[in-house]
């Protein structure tokens, strides 16, 4: 297997495992052949806009085998969006760069209130932090959550595959940034998939427990007992 966090910027404090690297030019997704969806997507947030309009070329990824990949009839009048995992607004510097985050493989099951509300402020609210002038990078990857002690609803697919595609009963976004002094600060969020008015900062809480709740590891390539508390602390959330 390729080296991918030998030459991808956005892996460079480390991706998860996942049943397939899939590498875009701008962004990186670890995609789940169970779910027929992405089990993380990681990014590094570049909201620079130019002249470069919003594509909406949804569209499925062919690199994907056909029997796991989502196609644009499995969303059909299933009443969900095809939420974004890696935000369209965070990645407008050419045209290129803002049609890759309408692949499917980019695309997780969203109930609509969720998507275009809180989900949505979040992914604003990102793009707030990093437009602060001591932040340097910032870092994201998100993906969908899983509860198996309660029942999993899924989108019966209308072509004869076989296989469902299963709807998230929450999402987890996990940000690092690092600033002009070198330090590095973490946030996490866990949102269920359901409209909701509640403050950002009601979904704040540790990396670590969107870790035992994703089966995931993040950020592994940064060790050592200052990563263990900061994954281990609920950090106070940046002015929005």
């Amino acid at each position: 297997m390729p080296d991918y966090q030998s030459f991808n910027r956005e892996t460079r404090y480390g991706m998860p495992a996942a049943d397939q690297i899939v590498v875009n030019r701008h962004y990186t997704i670890g995609y789940s052949y169970y779910f027929r969806q992405a089990k993380w997507a990681l990014e590094i947030v570049d909201p620079d806009k130019t002249d470069v309009e919003r594509f909406d070329n949804f569209r499925p990824d062919l690199r994907i085998p056909e029997l796991f990949r989502a196609d644009l009839a499995d969303y059909e009048g299933s009443g969900f969006d095809r939420g974004h995992l890696v935000a369209s607004a965070n990645q407008f510097e050419t045209e290129i760069q803002n049609s890759e985050t309408f692949l499917l493989s980019n695309m997780s099951p969203q109930t609509p209130f969720f998507n275009r509300g809180i989900w949505k402020q979040l992914e604003a609210a990102v793009r707030k932090l990093d437009d602060q002038k001591s932040i340097l990078e910032t870092y994201v990857i998100c993906g969908p959550i899983f509860n198996f002690d309660v029942p999993v609803v899924t989108i019966v697919p209308k072509k004869n595959k076989g296989v469902s595609l299963p709807i998230p009963h929450a999402y987890f976004k996990s940000v690092l940034t690092e600033d002009d002094k070198g330090k590095l600060h973490m946030w996490s969020f866990m949102i269920p998939n359901e409209a909701t008015d509640k403050p950002l900062e009601e979904f704040l809480t540790t990396t670590k427990k969107i870790e035992r709740y994703s089966g995931l590891v993040l950020w592994e390539r940064l060790v050592g007992s200052e990563i263990e508390k900061e994954k281990g602390k609920v950090r106070a959330m940046w002015k929005i």
